[in-house]
């Protein structure tokens, strides 16, 4: 799909163009979501800028996402997109700015697009550039970035209350696996927010570097782009320390299944020790030799039986004395 966004009046008007259709004039923002080769033709054509393929926005070397190629600037950066469900993703976006043309190139819809689209089609700064128009979409981008980190921050506080709350035990007991799943969800969308925000540092470093020798911004978009700069850091920081808190939970939470399973087989080898002497009492009178001399004995099997009792009951009174139980 192919949208551009030309400026009008106070906003930018949204225009779809179809394959077969002219290109429209005078455009600060083209987007292009899952293009055809025809549609990347048709924005090379209108643009003279090289629309690069999927496979090469996935390359993970720097200097094939970061780079300058015939006076235009290339910039792939890994975001978040699905992040509200359960199967998170990570998807690649290209930004390519041509003069004060910002191309975008995406497979997939991140939420800061759409939040980005809407707010410029109400109400945008005066005279709009593909930089300005850059700037937001970053902005957007590390916004998402925080409020994915706030939930998920929520929620590993929640993780770690049921886990360390001595009165849940038996409740905890029974959603073992449930807490095993959570904690690895959190870590694993963890990991993708920490790999975005690097993403994103790469590039506003990038951008950083040639606003001082090429591309020309006002003095409250430098300071707006060194404050991303910061916020990419900090953000990265607080992922980290998210990370670090999910493997100390999911170190507790093997604790404490440890713990429950120590428990369990403490239990059986209690019952094993304490059945022992009886067992013992009851081999020795079952072996029915002939010359033995309680088995005339009128009182010989009740005081069997309660041998055998007081046998199982001295055990399990010494392990209560000793605190094993």
């Amino acid at each position: 799909m192919l949208a551009v966004y030309v400026p009008r009046g106070g906003s930018l008007e949204r225009i779809q163009v179809a394959a077969e259709a002219g290109f429209p004039e005078g455009a600060v923002w083209i987007d292009l979501l899952d293009p055809t080769l025809v549609e990347d033709k048709l924005v090379e054509q209108a643009t003279g800028v090289a629309i690069p393929t999927r496979e090469e926005m996935q390359e993970i070397e720097v200097t094939s996402r970061l780079y300058v190629e015939n006076g235009v600037r290339y910039m792939t950066a890994t975001l978040m997109c699905q992040a509200d469900t359960d199967s998170p993703q990570t998807t690649a976006v290209t930004f390519i700015l041509s003069g004060h043309k910002l191309i975008t190139v995406r497979y997939d819809e991140p939420r800061p697009f759409a939040i980005v689209n809407n707010k410029l089609c109400r109400l945008c700064p005066p005279n709009p550039t593909g930089e300005t128009v850059m700037m937001d979409l970053l902005d957007a981008v590390i916004d998402r970035a925080a409020d994915i980190l706030e939930r998920i921050g929520a929620d590993v506080d929640h993780v770690s209350r049921d886990i360390f709350d001595l009165r849940s035990t038996v409740t905890r007991t029974r959603h073992f696996n449930r807490t095993f799943i959570s904690i690895g969800r959190k870590g694993d969308l963890t990991s993708k927010v920490r790999e975005s925000l690097v993403s994103i540092g790469r590039l506003l470093l990038f951008l950083a570097s040639e606003t001082e020798d090429s591309i020309k911004l006002a003095k409250e978009q430098r300071t707006h782009l060194k404050g991303m700069q910061r916020d990419v850091q900090s953000l990265s920081d607080h992922a980290t320390y998210l990370s670090n808190k999910i493997q100390f939970l999911l170190d507790a939470m093997v604790g404490v299944v440890n713990l429950q399973q120590n428990n369990i087989i403490k239990i059986f080898s209690v019952v094993a020790v304490v059945l022992m002497p009886p067992t013992l009492i009851a081999s020795i009178y079952g072996m029915n030799f002939r010359h033995m001399p309680e088995l005339e004995w009128t009182y010989g099997y009740p005081f069997t039986l309660v041998l055998m009792l007081v046998a199982a009951i001295l055990p399990y009174l010494f392990f209560k004395w000793k605190k094993w139980l």
